[in-house]
């Protein structure tokens, strides 16, 4: 940073801005942690000595609060692949079952999107293409933040749902299934080759909610990359130029997984990628009838409060999968 040159690369010197706050920060948390902790210490001693059970107390509930922190800088230590601090972007699909999984896929983007509001972080809307009668049938987020694709990656795969139905005039019990798929929102630092002989475009009118708002121009953007199959698509902006300059940026972002994917799993770490998933092969199931409760089939962690892990609150999820990674 104390080179004369360092900010004339804007994108370059921003990460490593970025990069450094990071390291900064957890060092910052440590002293902090390590200086309160003998602190809490030494108060706890003073407590016993004069038989101050109130304060004994309150050191206890504050050791609680400092435990809480480092648990937290834990997990950010664990984040050290060179993807971990980058933005994401969420895949959601509706499995087979029409109105259904289609409710369900909406029922989980909003999981995601209240998580991101909890943390403060930014999300946005890519792509979305709307259910039959509700729901969705699949679509794409992105959200923006520190380490925050680092914290959801072990999000990929099935997520199962079982509930009695409002959609059933029957009132019975059905099973839904959506997939959900992240991957990290790569910088320019990252250079990823692709060629224009490689990419078909395909440009269609962008689905809106009618009247004087709906988008009349063929603005949206469907990009296949043909050697690797992969397809992107966006239609939030207005701007056709704008859509495709977001799909470029998600294909890069795509390839950049699969490349990433690939030889984690030549190292046999890699436990879930897109050609895996199978409707059979659920990561995480959630019940809402016959009882309630959240199970990760991975981590065995079991959540008996549905309501507020579909409201967002899914760190401990997060936190548990990880902790396989060490």
């Amino acid at each position: 940073m104390l080179d004369a040159n360092f900010w004339q690369d804007k994108t370059k010197s921003k990460n490593i801005v970025k990069e450094k706050k990071l390291y900064e920060d957890l060092i910052n948390s440590l002293n902090e942690s390590n200086q309160k902790l003998k602190d809490l210490n030494e108060l706890n001693h003073l407590a016993i000595e004069e038989n101050n059970l109130d304060i004994q107390n309150e050191t206890l509930e504050n050791i609680k609060e400092l435990k809480n922190l480092v648990k937290k800088n834990e997990i950010k230590c664990f984040l050290s692949n060179e993807a971990d601090s980058m933005d994401c972007y969420i895949e959601i699909h509706a499995g087979a079952g029409g109105t259904e999984s289609q409710d369900w896929a909406d029922m989980l983007r909003r999981m995601y999107l209240r998580w991101s509001d909890i943390k403060k972080f930014k999300s946005s809307l890519i792509s979305e293409h709307k259910g039959d009668e509700a729901g969705i049938k699949s679509s794409t987020i992105k959200i923006q933040g520190d380490y925050v694709f680092g914290l959801l990656k072990k999000e990929s795969g099935i997520h199962r749902l079982v509930r009695i139905s409002p959609f059933d005039s029957g009132a019975r019990r059905h099973t839904s299934f959506a997939s959900i798929w992240i991957y990290p929102a790569v910088d320019e630092n990252i250079n990823i080759e692709i060629l224009d002989k490689d990419l078909r475009i395909d440009t269609y009118r962008s689905s809106g909610a009618g009247g004087q708002h709906v988008n009349t121009t063929d603005s949206a953007v469907r990009i296949t990359h043909l050697p690797s199959k992969i397809v992107v698509q966006c239609q939030n902006e207005r701007s056709q130029h704008k859509n495709k300059e977001t799909c470029m940026n998600m294909l890069r972002a795509r390839l950049y997984d699969f490349e990433i994917k690939k030889k984690e799993k030549e190292n046999e770490n890699q436990e879930t990628n897109k050609s895996e998933i199978g409707w059979g092969h659920q990561i995480r199931s959630y019940v809402l009838q016959p009882y309630r409760l959240v199970k990760d089939n991975r981590t065995n962690y079991e959540s008996s409060s549905p309501e507020n892990v579909l409201n967002g609150e899914i760190d401990d999820f997060l936190e548990q999968s990880l902790y396989q990674l060490k």
